[in-house]
């Protein structure tokens, strides 16, 4: 009896944490012609990469730090956590090094500056994609 309710408390904790990660789209402008791999998504992210492979300004979008989306993203793409990237960022402000990402609230926000401005790029929880904007890689 004591094996079964271990089992089923095993099974439980594997499916809660399968549903608990969300796939991350990172999205364009539908007119962005760009292809970026996972390293080129980081740096720009990062502030290491300005420009998209075809030449135009890279400018990338963050949500809010209490987002899933950004704790997905910050784990899965650049690697970080979100006390590391604030250190991260803190260090390139106070030297005049950088600058960080601008901050918006949620997924529709990001859809609604992406839509309106070919040179940004941002990351939204993957079942919030509309056709307002092009997805070039998930997590």
């Amino acid at each position: 009896m004591k094996f079964l309710k271990t089992k089923l408390c095993v099974t439980i904790l594997g499916l809660t944490s399968v549903f608990a990660q969300a796939e991350i789209a990172v999205v364009v402008h539908p007119s962005n012609a760009s292809a970026l791999d996972s390293s080129s998504i980081s740096r720009i992210f990062l502030g290491k990469l300005k420009s998209f492979d075809g030449g135009g300004q890279a400018v990338p979008i963050n949500q809010e730090s209490s987002m899933p989306a950004t704790d997905e993203f910050n784990s899965k793409v650049l690697n970080k956590s979100g006390s590391q990237l604030k250190s991260y960022w803190s260090k390139l402000v106070f030297t005049g090094k950088g600058t960080p990402p601008k901050v918006v609230a949620n997924d529709a926000e990001v859809i609604s500056l992406i839509s309106a401005n070919p040179n940004l790029i941002g990351y939204i929880d993957a079942s919030a994609v509309t056709g307002n904007v092009k997805v070039i890689a998930k997590f």
